[in-house]
């Protein structure tokens, strides 16, 4: 039986121990990793692989001795309690002995969990799960989680009262962070948030966010705007260090510059404009300010001096350092806001 969306959200969070087994497929191996992990927990409970209920099992050995799963799924434990067995990196070639084992499966065996890399409408891993009525199969694709699955994060973390606000902060940052972090971050607001009963706001959000290049590059991007050119060089100095090109910045210059443009210029006004630019901004507040305090002309003059910049660092005759002529065009793009 397969399972998407909310369905299998649910089923992750407490899966159904009178079924034979369950197939996680997808091309990320960490969301994979996290799901079978989150399966299993729920399945044998978080003693269960300490009291020796979890048995785990490599596809390749599979493959030389099928008998081994069957052995694996009616073994008794030493411990009481459910059971589960673990079949890490399933193929094709491991469908026949998955066959098997799940036609000869009882009430009170094992659960069997298999995890598997990205499967096509045709393989025969997908399609033994898809058919039998004992099984569950569910794909993992890189769609950002739902809302529920959020909340259901959240609530593990202790974090009972979200803001309207903190919750659309933290929706945007797991549409920018792959599953693991996010789910680090969750945990990490929740530890910030321990015995705090004021709600989660977008900025303490902000705040405990990983910082990630393109963060730094609208941190950068974001002093140019305030009209900081004393802050410009350290900030590329450092994200220099850290391997960014000056085609990077430029392009983060031009995008940020070009929202504050856009915001400027719409007709129900730039707080509204801003809004709209959609993606992580917690900086809505800074932004609306600096797209009012910059005006449309200069916003166009910033923008011509990028534009003209990025055409020199990707010109064939460009020899002067590519950093220096970042940062001093960010320089000039910054003392434009300054003019009367």
């Amino acid at each position: 039986m397969k399972l998407s969306g909310a369905e299998a959200v649910r089923y992750f969070a407490k899966p159904d121990p009178a079924r034979a087994g369950l197939l996680i497929f997808g091309a990320d191996p960490m969301r994979v990793a996290l799901r079978r992990q989150q399966v299993i927990k729920a399945l044998i409970g978080p003693e269960g692989e300490a009291e020796m209920r979890l048995t785990r099992m490599a596809a390749g050995d599979l493959r030389r001795d099928p008998a081994t799963l069957l052995d694996a799924l009616k073994a008794q434990a030493f411990f009481p309690g459910p059971r589960a067995v673990f079949v890490e990196d399933a193929t094709e070639t491991t469908a026949p002995a998955l066959k098997e084992a799940l036609a000869d499966w009882q009430p009170g065996d094992a659960v069997l969990v298999v995890a598997a890399g990205n499967q096509t409408a045709k393989s025969a891993l997908k399609k033994l799960f898809d058919d039998a009525r004992n099984a569950v199969c569910i794909g993992l694709y890189d769609d950002p989680p739902g809302r529920e699955e959020i909340e259901g994060l959240l609530t593990a973390a202790g974090l009972r009262d979200v803001g309207r606000e903190g919750m659309a902060a933290v929706m945007a940052l797991a549409r920018d962070l792959d599953p693991g972090d996010f789910r680090q971050t969750v945990e990490k607001i929740g530890l910030y948030k321990w015995g705090d009963a004021t709600p989660l706001t977008g900025n303490e959000v902000a705040a405990l966010a990983p910082a990630t290049i393109e963060a730094e590059v609208d941190d950068l991007v974001a002093a140019v705007a305030e009209g900081q050119s004393s802050a410009i060089g350290p900030l590329i100095q450092r994200l220099a260090g850290q391997g960014t090109n000056a085609v990077t910045i430029c392009i983060g210059a031009m995008r940020y510059f070009r929202s504050l443009h856009k915001a400027s210029c719409d007709p129900a006004g730039v707080s509204a404009g801003i809004a709209k630019t959609g993606g992580y901004r917690p900086r809505h507040e800074a932004m609306a300010q600096q797209a009012g305090d910059w005006g449309t002309r200069k916003l166009e003059q910033a923008l011509a001096e990028l534009v003209d910049t990025d055409l020199t660092l990707r010109s064939a005759g460009q020899r002067a350092p590519a950093m220096a002529v970042m940062e001093r065009a960010l320089i000039r793009v910054a003392m434009i806001k300054h003019r009367r």
